[in-house]
């Protein structure tokens, strides 16, 4: 398993930079699989805390139902617009994906089924800093940090 605390280990500037994305704003973006396989997209909320990525499901979610039969998802953070004229300071948008794995009931706020993060791909996609390029960088525990620049 790859937690969120592998991640920080080795990428600290790549996990820096997409927790803050995910920090920034509340409400997230989950994708999961229907049983029929057809993806299915939700609402979630996210929590960083002592090295994990977890997030919950609400009793009888479809979103959990999803997970507890395929762990497979994809996380996206918020996405905001780049302001007209302030392109170099667009923070971008992260990505997050991996498997979910039953942590038990959620035990803060609102009943649930607790999930944590194996992770298995950690995606930042942003602008260079004269905004001429995008940048994609992502690390997998696999291969580790990869940069590629596109005009």
């Amino acid at each position: 398993m790859t937690t969120w605390q592998d991640v920080e280990h080795a990428a600290p500037e790549l996990a820096r930079r997409v927790r803050a994305l995910f920090e920034a704003h509340r409400h997230h973006t989950l994708a999961t699989l229907r049983a029929d396989g057809a993806p299915r997209i939700s609402g979630i909320e996210t929590s960083f805390a002592d090295g994990q990525l977890t997030f919950g499901s609400m009793p009888g979610a479809r979103k959990g139902a999803d997970l507890s039969r395929d762990a497979r998802f994809a996380l996206h953070s918020a996405t905001v617009d780049p302001v007209e004229g302030q392109e170099a300071r667009w923070p971008g948008e992260a990505k997050i994906a991996g498997r979910a794995l039953a942590a038990g009931p959620v035990t803060e706020g609102a009943e649930g089924d607790l999930f944590r993060v194996d992770v298995a791909e950690v995606v930042h996609t942003h602008l260079n800093p004269e905004a001429t390029r995008l940048v994609v960088e992502w690390w997998t525990p696999a291969a580790g940090l990869r940069v590629v620049e596109r005009e």
